[in-house]
């Protein structure tokens, strides 16, 4: 196996500032293909700064990243990849039906795979019975459950998710991760930030962002053997401490 067919993402001293702010100092990252990998750490850390690059939305300062055996840039991996912000990027004035095959149109999906998609991501979601409700009538949850939905419609190689259960009821959440390790088992990639300790343990391998920069990366059993600590929390407040110290 090839190191590019190994990991999906490789950043070499990836950077990005703005004005003498530096949100991104120096990744060196390597996800694995077919891993959940999950950035922690509080805002301002760098988290979706590092999303935005790998997906092509921004560019770095400095430094390189391959995406999926590519050298990142505009447009040149879009169909192979899902992203989905922390804004969701929904047009209010149509349906959530409307705004899945939106989405899928951009994918050049053929209308009987396209109506398959929607009938099981409406499902997976919970909003069966809000297929034809408008967007802006729905509420800050449910909208994050339509992006999702919206993200995941072309079948991805590699999701970008960027906090993918802010505003969501633990109910959901559970069945949001349970979804996620099943996309994981056919070989699908997840880059995925939370501020969700708890969600860390969902994750493969973890990497501890402050100020920029991964401070500690393990499998969340390692990373609370290497602090010596009981939670994910403790864990982070350790670490933090050596690295300011």
């Amino acid at each position: 196996m090839t190191l590019e067919n190994e990991y999906a993402i490789i950043t070499s001293n990836l950077t990005k500032k703005f004005g003498d702010f530096t949100a991104v100092d120096n990744l060196n990252l390597k996800v694995k293909t077919g891993e959940i990998y999950g950035l922690l750490g509080p805002n301002g850390a760098g988290k979706t700064t590092i999303i935005k690059m790998l997906s092509s939305i921004s560019n770095p300062s400095s430094g390189e990243a391959t995406v999926l055996g590519e050298k990142i840039h505009y447009g040149i991996i879009a169909s192979k990849i899902g992203y989905m912000p922390q804004e969701t990027g929904l047009y209010l004035g149509l349906t959530v039906d409307q705004n899945l095959k939106f989405y899928g149109r951009i994918f050049d999906l053929k209308k009987e795979e396209m109506e398959k998609r929607e009938d099981e991501l409406l499902k997976f979601v919970d909003l069966v019975d809000w297929k034809h409700e408008m967007v802006e009538n729905l509420s800050g949850g449910m909208k994050h459950r339509v992006s999702l939905a919206c993200t995941l419609i072309h079948e991805p190689e590699l999701l970008f998710l960027d906090e993918p259960t802010v505003g969501v009821d633990p109910e959901l959440r559970v069945s949001f991760w349970e979804y996620f390790h099943q996309l994981r088992e056919k070989g699908v990639t997840i880059l995925i930030t939370t501020h969700y300790m708890d969600e860390a343990r969902h994750c493969d391998r973890i990497g501890f962002m402050q100020r920029g920069r991964i401070i500690a990366e393990d499998s969340p059993q390692e990373i609370l053997k290497r602090s010596g600590k009981d939670s994910l929390e403790d864990a982070f407040l350790e670490f933090s401490k050596q690295d300011e110290g």
